[in-house]
């Protein structure tokens, strides 16, 4: 017998599942990309932003569509689309996100901070730090969300504060020409503007790549619609931890369940709306406005590099406490996005990895295979740090790649899945299906110039 759609929680206990997803962008597109774009040609290009975080807003909600029906993470539903899918998801997975990048970078804030010489062991630590977090918890999902809304509204006040005393009312008025395409002497486009550098700020205005799926797992695990009645991944130290069955159900296309599934609907697009797009673009914009207020006209370089310049200009127009406390919340994103990578990276490949064997009505410890795949990638991330490989540009050149490759299939592969496997009163309107058409032709455009633009 089929369980009843569960009434949606309030507006307010329905927060939680996208500040971790935001968590992942921060020290990314938020922090890096897109003060470095603005700095070097303006905020004509802010369009982008704008843009991107639309169609991932879309994207986002339309992956918790699936689970929010069926109660399953939206894998399964893809494992059932195709077999050969799992496969697709491990490797573009696996290979963008494997690099300890933030890790790296934290440690080099760290050893800039402290005056250290030891980069590597301190990235080490970082990791181990990581890994143990994530392991000790009682329930995996209440320590991300704690942990990124902690990071979230500790540095976003300090950056907004900041950013109204350095900026003026031209940085602001350049910023909403920026919003329709208007730059400094151009339209949409610059002279001299790398397609690849668009491409990578576009993809990551959000989580970017095949992180933004993990929403169906924070979905499920804080008990959203049928997620209700799924299994959690717990520390492997509870008694809660065992074989479980992944797969889901739905609920009776009754009255009573169509009025209950609108409420639902409108809370977690509420909730997307206000932390991911809301919060999210607020990030970007201020991280923007900053960027060009303080560096735009001067040479700058990307990476941390360009952290250091925005430190050094901050600290002469103010003091030195407040570009020190800057570079602190830069390094608190990063380790934002250090944990919430190898979190939501892990629990993909791992269930992926468990898919390729799936078959209905097979059992797997979700918990055992998410704390495997954790380790193996710390263990995999020391191993680099200790041989000296960081950032090795024909691996990040496929990583970023990979990362848009893996944002342009995924928008009709969602569309596919909703359409096949939910009944039609609670499929995508027209709307947003014609948004999701739209990303997927940006993508496949801006993909093709920067595979020919590097061969």
């Amino acid at each position: 017998m089929k369980n009843d759609l569960p009434q949606p929680l309030s507006l307010k206990k329905t927060l939680g599942p996208t500040f971790i997803l935001l968590g992942l962008a921060l020290g990314s597109g938020e922090l890096i990309l897109w003060p470095y774009i603005t700095a070097n040609y303006g905020l004509g290009l802010i369009w982008g932003a704008l843009l991107g975080i639309a169609f991932q807003f879309i994207l986002n909600t339309e992956i918790m569509r699936y689970t929010l029906y069926w109660g399953e993470s939206i894998f399964l539903g893809f494992k059932k689309l195709h077999p050969a899918l799992p496969y697709w998801f491990v490797i573009s997975t696996f290979i963008p996100w494997a690099l300890p990048g933030f890790s790296s970078a934290s440690a080099q804030i760290i050893s800039k901070l402290f005056n250290l010489n030891s980069q590597t062991l301190i990235a080490i630590v970082i990791l181990l730090v990581v890994g143990v977090i994530l392991t000790v918890g009682k329930s995996l999902y209440k320590t991300m969300e704690t942990l990124q809304k902690t990071i979230i509204m500790v540095g976003l006040p300090l950056i907004l504060i900041l950013t109204i005393y350095l900026t003026n009312s031209k940085d602001w008025a350049d910023f909403t020409l920026g919003l329709v395409g208007k730059g400094e002497g151009f339209w949409f486009f610059p002279k001299g503007v790398s397609i690849a550098a668009f491409l990578g700020a576009f993809a990551f205005s959000g989580a970017g790549g095949n992180l933004n799926f993990a929403q169906s797992y924070y979905i499920k695990e804080k008990g959203l619609g049928m997620g209700k009645f799924a299994a959690k991944i717990t520390s492997l130290f509870t008694k809660s931890n065992e074989v479980v069955d992944i797969e889901g159900q739905t609920f009776e296309d009754n009255d009573k369940n169509r009025k209950t599934w609108e409420k639902l609907w409108k809370t977690v697009n509420a909730e997307h709306f206000l932390v991911f797009f809301g919060l999210g673009f607020i990030t970007i914009a201020i991280l923007a406005v900053l960027s060009k207020s303080l560096l735009h006209g001067l040479q700058v370089e990307d990476g941390l590099s360009f952290i250091y310049k925005e430190v050094e200009v901050i600290s002469q127009r103010t003091n030195v406490f407040v570009g020190t406390s800057f570079l602190l919340t830069a390094l608190l994103m990063l380790f934002s996005t250090q944990i919430g990578v190898l979190e939501s990276s892990s629990r993909i490949i791992s269930e992926n990895i468990l898919l390729t064997t799936y078959k209905k009505g097979k059992k797997f410890n979700l918990s055992l295979a998410f704390y495997m795949a954790l380790w193996a990638q710390i263990i995999l991330g020391i191993a680099l740090l200790m041989f000296g490989v960081k950032e090795p540009r024909l691996l990040l050149t496929l990583s970023a790649l990979l990362n848009a490759a893996a944002m342009m299939v995924a928008f009709p592969l969602v569309y596919i899945l909703n359409k096949k496997y939910l009944k039609k009163h609670y499929q995508p309107k027209f709307w947003r299906i014609a948004l999701m058409f739209i990303a997927l032709v940006f993508f496949v455009i801006f993909l093709a110039v920067t595979i020919k633009q590097n061969l």
